[in-house]
Parts: C-alpha cells; structure tokens; sequence
C-alpha cells in the first residue's frame, strides 16, 4: 500500500543539480561555503527541500562521497604494473583538484563536525581500496603488512599535495611504488 507524501529523497534532477553545485563550492571556495542559504542561492531549488535533504555541511560531504566516481585502472594481469598504474591515475585525480579539494573540505569540515572524522577516513580508505587490493594481488597475505603497504605508497602524495601545496609529482609517486614494494614481503615469484 503506497502512502500518500513526499518521497523518502529528492528527485533526482534535484539531487543531481545541489550535488553538481555544492561539488564546485568545494572546489571554488572549501567546504565553508556548504550552506543551504548558498545552494538556494546558487540553484533556486527551494531552501525546505535542501534543508530537508542536506540539513549541514556533513550531509552534503556524505552524499558527494555516495556519488564520487571510484575509477580503477584496468587490470593487465601484472600487480606492479597495475600499481603503478593506479599511482598513475591518484595523480591525475589530485592534479586535477576535485580529490585534493575535497580532502581539503574534509579536513575543514572535520574541525567543527567530529561525524566529518569519519566521512574522511572512509574517502581516504575509499582511496587506498586499490592499492591495498593490488599489494594483496602481489601476494602480500598479511592483512596488516598489506595495509602499511598501501598508505606507504598513497601518504606522501597526500601530504605533498594537502599539507605542502606542492604539486603532483609522478615520479615521486612511482618511486613510491617502487619503495613500498621493495619493503614488502612479496614471496619470490
């Protein structure tokens, strides 16, 4: 029996056009400018229905992580070569600002919403995902090593790239790789 009301989310079109806008809020001006006031501003859909949907800064986070597209490179068989590949495309998404912008808009978020900790970790554990599967895929069966393995690898692009504004580096990322893989133990082929 369907019950007469308003639907359980928003329709999609409007999800679609407050996502698309509080995704280049972050990227313009942080996760400081996330505000329903602002959304309405910017799109002219009615401030009850973002307020009802997205009511603080976390339910827009939230929601763009539901969304964020996870691209993993495709696999050729060969796990060093699928790493390095991986570490490839990590570049390009940090590079090309929505990844970092939105770390950025975490980390921000997180200082006044402790629930944004967690939207955090759980992007970043998003990002570590394929490295931690392409480790185990080397043959890496300690659950922890691979793990280590994985932020090894990811952690200093993210630290030159959030906390040093320093910009992408390819071949450090690859020497990365090459690092974490040479400390790993990878039983002989």
């Amino acid at each position: 029996m369907n019950r007469p009301g308003r639907p359980a989310g928003p329709a999609a079109d409007t999800a679609e056009i407050v996502l698309t806008a509080a995704l280049e809020l972050i990227l313009t001006e942080g996760a400081a400018a996330l505000t329903p006031q602002r959304l309405h501003a910017i799109t002219g859909v009615a401030r009850t229905t973002i307020y009802r949907h997205w009511p603080m800064p976390r339910d827009f986070l939230a929601a763009l992580i539901e969304v964020a597209p996870h691209p993993a490179a495709a696999p050729t068989g060969d796990p060093v070569t699928d790493l390095h590949a991986e570490v490839d495309m990590l570049c390009d998404r940090l590079r090309d600002k929505p990844v970092a912008a939105f770390l950025r808009a975490l980390i921000t978020a997180s200082v006044t919403d402790p629930a944004c900790a967690d939207l955090r970790r759980r992007y970043v554990e998003d990002l570590l995902a394929p490295f931690h599967r392409g480790v185990r895929a080397l043959g890496v069966e300690d659950e922890l090593r691979a793990a280590e393995t994985a932020k090894s690898i990811v952690a200093p692009l993210l630290v030159d790239t959030l906390l040093l504004d320093l910009p992408v580096d390819p071949a450090r990322a690859h020497r990365a790789v090459a690092d974490a893989l040479a400390h790993a133990t990878i039983p002989p082929s």
